[in-house]
C-alpha cells in the first residue's frame, strides 16, 4: 500500500520521496529503507559517504544489520577495503553472547541485542573503526555499536549515516556525537488536532 503522505529530501546528491509513517498516536518518520532504494542508490550514497569519512583514516568499516548492510559494502568498496564487519540483531547459533550489548531502536517493538561473529572479533581489534547505520535517530543502535566496538579493543574514529532524524541522537551519543559524518537529516513529525504533520527538529 502506498503511503498517504510522503517526505522529499536529499541524501548526498540523490533527490529521494520517503513515506511517511506513524509510530504512535504522536510522532510519525520519514522512513528509509536504504535496502529497497536499489544498487546505484547504495554505490552512490556509499561513495560519497566514504568521501566524508575518508579524512578520519578507519581502517575497517562495522555496520548494523540489516539495513546498513548494502551501505557498509559500497562504503568498503569505495575506501578501498577488501572486508567489512556486519553486527546482528537476530540471534543466531554462531554468534553468543560473549559480544554483545543492548538495543532498542525507534522501529522496533522490543529490546534486542546487538551481537558480533566471534569469528570476526580479530578483524576490528586494534583497528580504527568507521561505524556506519543507514539513519540515526534516537542514537541507541550508534551507541550499543560503540560500547561493542570499544569492547572489543577498536578505535571508533567516525561514525557515518545516511540520515540524522531529529536532534535525540546528539545528547545520547554525548562527546561521540562529533564523530558523526552525515549525507543528509531529516525532522521527526508530530501530529496536530487536525491531522497536520509539524516538523520536528529539536
Amino acid at each position: 500500500m502506498a503511503a498517504e503522505r510522503t517526505y522529499s529530501t536529499t541524501v548526498g546528491s540523490q533527490a529521494v520521496e520517503l513515506p511517511l509513517v506513524p509510530l504512535s498516536d504522536d510522532m510519525t518518520i520519514a522512513l528509509l529503507i536504504c535496502v529497497d532504494m536499489g544498487l546505484h542508490f547504495a554505490e552512490v550514497a556509499g561513495r560519497e559517504l566514504a568521501d566524508l569519512m575518508r579524512p578520519e583514516s578507519p581502517e575497517i568499516v562495522v555496520s548494523v544489520a540489516t539495513m546498513g548492510i548494502p551501505l557498509a559494502i559500497e562504503a568498503s568498496r569505495a575506501l578501498g577495503f577488501d572486508d567489512y564487519v556486519i553486527l546482528h540483531k537476530t540471534p543466531k547459533i554462531h554468534l553468543g553472547e560473549t559480544w554483545s550489548e543492548p538495543v532498542t531502536s525507534i522501529t522496533t517493538e522490543r529490546a534486542q541485542r546487538l551481537r558480533m561473529d566471534p569469528a570476526r572479533v580479530s578483524a576490528v581489534r586494534g583497528r580504527r573503526v568507521a561505524v556506519v547505520d543507514d539513519v540515526i535517530s534516537t542514537g541507541a543502535s550508534t551507541l550499543a555499536a560503540l560500547r561493542l566496538v570499544r569492547r572489543i579493543g577498536a578505535e571508533p574514529v567516525v561514525i557515518g549515516t545516511l540520515m540524522t532524524e531529529g536532534s535525540g541522537w546528539r545528547s545520547a551519543l554525548g562527546a561521540d556525537a562529533d564523530k558523526v559524518r552525515a549525507l543528509g537529516s531529516m525532522p521527526l513529525f508530530r501530529p496536530t488536532a487536525g491531522g497536520e504533520l509539524v516538523e520536528i527538529w529539536d
